[in-house]
């Protein structure tokens, strides 16, 4: 039983597939850093993630994929699901063995499917972080908002945020993997936190610290919650369509759910 272990980055994983080709072995498990041997393997094969050769797996990839099937590798990617490891390490594998562009169309192969179903799940979360972003605004003009979403979505919302806020300075953060973008009305600028317990905002919930949030913004808060409120037909509502359009994991950040 062949064994690779790797460091559980995207490098990693093409050199992964490159040391597969180079060395004529199609290991039945690739393991991330830190995951359970299962049992009666061989000794593994740690994989040294190498830039060049993941590069030149890549550039493979341009060759027998199409753009979509690209995409669908570095956005299935950032689901940090780690159950993806194997299905897309087969799946990358099976594209340079079959040499078949229409390959990564065959939702009937199992590698396929669970590569596609990942990116779609990456997908429908950054839609919703658009639908569910909320903002505060500080006293000297910035816009924060915190979250905390189940795949890394941020690289893929920020362009969106950067053109319909174009005129403002905002922050967006995410909580659950400790950095955030910047935008100072020219530029953005991928941002970390030294120390995460001085800023001047909750991590847990998002508030902002009641003496850096802008006085207009605690008035629009709070009507923001009566309109919110108001709107509300109790004759009509529906908590089981509530959550499945609201999940209750985005409540914690929303205003209208904080009082």
């Amino acid at each position: 039983m062949t064994v690779y272990v790797f460091d559980g980055s995207l490098d990693g994983l093409l050199t992964a597939v490159f040391d597969s080709f180079f060395l004529k072995q199609q290991p039945e498990y690739l393991l991330a850093e830190g995951e359970q041997l299962p049992l009666f393997a061989d000794e593994p094969h740690v994989v040294h993630t190498d830039s060049e050769k993941a590069e030149r797996v890549w550039k493979g990839l341009e060759k027998n994929l199409s753009p979509d099937g690209l995409h669908m590798i570095t956005i299935s990617w950032l689901s940090e699901e780690r159950t993806l490891n194997q299905p897309l390490f087969n799946f990358i594998c099976k594209v340079f063995r079959l040499k078949m562009k229409e390959f990564e169309r065959n939702a009937s192969d199992p590698d396929v499917l669970e590569v596609r179903n990942s990116c779609r799940r990456v997908l429908h979360e950054q839609l919703r972080m658009k639908q569910f972003i909320r903002f505060q605004k500080a006293k000297d003009g910035t816009y924060l908002a915190v979250v905390s979403p189940d795949h890394n979505v941020l690289p893929l919302i920020i362009d969106h945020f950067q053109d319909r806020f174009n005129d403002q300075s905002w922050l967006i953060y995410d909580a659950k993997r400790h950095y955030g973008y910047y935008y100072d009305g020219k530029a953005v600028i991928r941002v970390t936190f030294e120390d995460e317990a001085s800023v001047p905002f909750n991590l847990e919930n998002g508030k902002m610290d009641e003496a850096v949030l802008s006085e207009n913004d605690k008035i629009f808060q709070d009507l923001w919650r009566t309109y919110f409120k108001a709107i509300c037909i109790k004759e009509r509502m529906n908590p089981r369509k509530q959550l499945s359009d609201m999940p209750r994991r985005y409540w914690k950040y929303m205003t209208e759910k904080n009082g």
